[in-house]
């Protein structure tokens, strides 16, 4: 593959990513716990989009794309497409991948690829969205015994997609193991603070390594693809 093959590529399966995890979040509209969090989960949700409209664009053209692939075209990680679950349940999922973006982002904003550019401005929101969903790890982690609960079944329950983060993407010139050890340093930290015990199973399996990068999916990934593309599909062609 040509340098600007996977240069396309990477942009690709970054930006599902985003893309993705930013209309999960969305999901919470009107239904998150608290209204502060209503405002704060919509806030990381716009900047995942935003981050997913330029590296999509890298690709080609972002809304088509968005709303005109079939699902096994989509490459984005299967941690990110799985359902929101209860409140504990987001943030695990949000701790996971913002903690693994904010590794990433840090790596590609001190190279001069492709990514650089991006990687420095978006640093700065993942850093925010990471704190964010620490700060409410240790709340729910260290806070009563149902909250405690349900945290810790949260963590175990999506421990298996995070070895995908780590699989190497075509395009990237990243030290995935070193950028491993150093997520496992960062979340093995936040959990213990917040009295949960980190997952002793493996981060993946062998059906789930790689596979959204691969284009297979989890099956609630194809009702939220429907969902999230149903009005730009009912209305082929139209200017809004």
């Amino acid at each position: 593959m040509t340098a600007t093959t996977t240069a396309t590529a990477a942009a690709l399966a970054l930006g599902d990513d985003a893309l993705v995890l930013s209309h999960r979040l969305g999901e919470w509209a009107g239904h998150a716990p608290v209204l502060e969090e209503e405002v704060a989960l919509a806030n990381i949700a716009l900047d995942l989009l935003g981050q997913a409209r330029v590296l999509l664009s890298m690709a080609g053209d972002e809304d088509e794309l968005a709303y005109l692939r079939e699902e096994r075209a989509f490459r984005n990680l299967q941690l990110v497409e799985q359902p929101n679950g209860d409140f504990a349940h987001t943030i695990a999922r949000q701790l996971y991948f913002s903690t693994h973006q904010h590794l990433l982002y840090a790596r590609l904003a001190t190279g001069d690829g492709p990514f650089a550019g991006l990687a420095a401005k978006a640093v700065k929101e993942v850093a925010y969205h990471r704190d964010h969903a620490e700060q409410w790890t240790l709340r729910l982690g260290d806070g009563t015994d149902l909250s405690h609960q349900r945290m810790q079944r949260a963590c175990d329950a999506l421990w298996r997609f995070t070895g995908e983060m780590f699989q190497p993407v075509e395009g990237l010139d990243i030290d995935t193991e070193d950028m491993n050890a150093a997520w496992l340093e960062s979340v093995g930290d936040v959990l213990r603070r917040a009295t949960l015990t980190v997952p002793d199973g493996p981060q993946s399996g062998a059906w789930t390594a790689g596979a959204g990068r691969q284009g297979l999916h989890t099956e609630p990934f194809g009702r939220m693809l429907a969902e999230m593309q149903h009005l730009h599909r009912s209305h082929p062609g139209a200017s809004w």
